[in-house]
């Protein structure tokens, strides 16, 4: 069956000049042409475009492909097989290139700029964007919510490393107070309360003292908080609560 240039344009989705073009150029010569002079081309024809159209798809150069197509010791089967190793290569690197954007688009969820690997050794098993969506609905809308996330973006593995030595060295000193029998609403109580809050002012968002103590009465309210607190040293959730407001009122 013969196809006119227009009919094999619209059935392979591309334009008449280019077919024009593949024809100038060796790469497609229609099989036939009416005695006027108009090109006429054969299911084999449309066989070749199909191949030519995979390896564009593929990026290959239209020198090469005509070079791939004309390989005399080349059969059908084996042009099969080669696509699907190109496909096979391109699906693999677009797989590798899928995860990389996916694991961009988790670190960003709370303006994490860290590999998985990096992630592990900083957090551990804690997963800092398990509730990253429940966070940005209740405080999205704060500055502080969005001065927290512009600095977490800034922040590398040796920030976080940092962050976390500071956080650790502070829990131990306040924990062993706690051990010591010293009253929460007592000044050393305090005085770490404050650090507790310079920590935060320092490291994500200003925190004013009226917010500190909205803080305090969170980690007791909920449970989640309040286990984050419970494992440095039980009954620490409460106790900072208390200091927090004890030196809120103190400073007022």
């Amino acid at each position: 069956m013969a196809y006119t240039v227009g009919q094999v344009a619209r059935a392979a989705r591309v334009t008449v000049r280019t077919l024009h073009h593949y024809d100038e150029i060796g790469l497609l010569r229609p099989s036939g042409r009416t005695p006027a002079g108009y090109r006429r081309y054969d299911d084999r024809d449309l066989d070749r475009l199909q191949l030519i159209r995979y390896y564009r798809e593929l990026g290959f150069p239209l020198d090469e492909i005509a070079e791939i197509l004309d390989d005399p010791t080349a059969d059908p089967a084996a042009h099969l097989r080669r696509q699907h190793e190109l496909l096979s290569g391109r699906i693999g690197k677009l797989r590798e290139m899928v995860a990389a954007i996916e694991r961009a688009m988790e670190a960003r969820k709370v303006g994490i700029q860290l590999t998985p690997e990096e992630r592990f050794e900083v957090f551990g098993d804690f997963d800092p964007d398990e509730h990253a969506e429940e966070v940005e609905q209740r405080w999205g809308e704060t500055d502080a919510y969005r001065q927290s996330q512009e600095r977490a973006s800034r922040y590398t593995k040796e920030d976080w490393l940092r962050n976390k030595a500071v956080n650790e060295d502070w829990g131990r000193r306040f924990a062993a107070l706690m051990d010591s029998g010293a009253p929460a609403d007592g000044p050393e109580a305090m005085a770490l309360a404050e650090e507790h809050r310079q920590l935060i002012t320092d490291w994500w968002y200003d925190c004013p003292l009226e917010l500190h103590t909205g803080l305090a009465d969170m980690y007791v309210a909920d449970p989640r908080f309040t286990a984050y607190y419970e494992t440095i040293r039980p009954g620490m959730a409460a106790y900072l609560n208390e200091a927090i407001h004890a030196n809120a009122i103190s400073r007022a």
